[in-house]
């Protein structure tokens, strides 16, 4: 017999189904570089579709809160399935429940999700509340990711802060920053100039002093990034 979170979750699919725009279907997949199909449903579409599944029966626990995340997620045969289940994540109902207990179901979403579509949410806002949560515990376990095998944990850990406006922790920012500098990757750089620039929205002078004491070490995008509002 289905469970409530089964119910919830086929609910949700049905719905993403019923908002499907063949039309645009194709050329979202490619803008993704997707290997999983699109149904052409845009962001605010899956947003509202969740928003109205969770105000009328959604999980009740953290514990059906992570089932029904990961149903959306590991049973996903459309890409807009996943961006469901990270709605479902960061849903401002569930707040109370991103604490370090999550970490386990969102490190798995960014290890399998590997992508910035799907990666760079979960990163901003659900690690980063999780962050908030018990900031000692998991910026020791940030600092552990910044120096992983896995690019997308490293990404993450490198943008995590970035809704933390004057309350980010600078000198995690940074050591998750240092064992990256000399990663060729588009994707770190990409992210580390990105921090940069989100922090200068803040401390402008703090990043213009800390690109000018890396510079050397800096690529020019994650320079370019960085400076771009300064």
């Amino acid at each position: 017999m289905p469970t409530k979170t089964d119910t919830f979750v086929a609910a949700v699919r049905r719905d993403l189904r019923k908002a499907a725009q063949p039309s645009r279907a194709a050329g979202m997949q490619a803008y993704l570089k997707s290997e999983m199909p699109c149904l052409g449903v845009s962001l605010p579409a899956i947003r509202q579709t969740v928003g109205a599944h969770v105000a009328h029966g959604g999980p009740a626990t953290a514990a059906s809160w992570r089932r029904a995340v990961l149903g959306l997620w590991d049973g996903a045969s459309v890409r807009e399935e996943r961006h469901a289940a990270i709605e479902l994540a960061r849903a401002r109902r569930y707040a109370v429940y991103r604490v370090p207990a999550a970490i386990p179901m969102v490190e798995g979403m960014i290890t399998t999700g590997a992508w910035w579509d799907l990666v760079d949410p979960l990163a901003s806002d659900v690690l980063g509340d999780i962050l908030v949560a018990d900031p000692a515990r998991i910026a020791r376990l940030m600092r552990r990711w910044a120096k992983d095998r896995d690019m997308w944990k490293r990404r993450a850990a490198i943008i995590c802060q970035l809704r933390r406006k004057r309350d980010t922790d600078l000198a995690l920012l940074y050591d998750c920053i240092e064992p990256n500098l000399a990663d060729g990757d588009f994707f770190i750089r990409k992210a580390i100039g990105w921090a940069l620039r989100q922090y200068a929205w803040t401390d402008p002078r703090e990043v213009k002093r800390y690109v000018r004491a890396h510079r050397g070490r800096l690529s020019p995008l994650s320079v370019r990034e960085a400076l771009k509002n300064v």
